[in-house]
């Protein structure tokens, strides 16, 4: 299992940086055979990530306390 991760700065959001982020990081990711999970955690709040990792085929699978960035959401996408 991996974890991918992307972050847009406000200045840049809406712009198709983050739906090529993740484009990126899935095709690295399912380019490694010992590969079989990749997981996108995600704030139950942002609406706009949970759309991003949601269109791509991931699914929630539970939750988790992040110190740094409070409740999120597990999203896993199978490979």
């Amino acid at each position: 299992m991996v974890e991918i991760g992307y972050r847009v700065d406000a200045a840049w959001r809406r712009r198709g940086y983050a739906k090529r982020s993740v484009e990126i990081l899935l095709a690295a990711a399912q380019s490694h055979p010992d590969v079989q999970t990749i997981r996108a955690s995600v704030s139950p709040d942002n609406s706009p990530s949970i759309a991003l990792v949601t269109a791509f085929g991931f699914t929630p699978v539970g939750e988790q306390w992040d110190e740094e960035d409070g409740l999120e959401t597990i999203h896993e996408l199978p490979t």
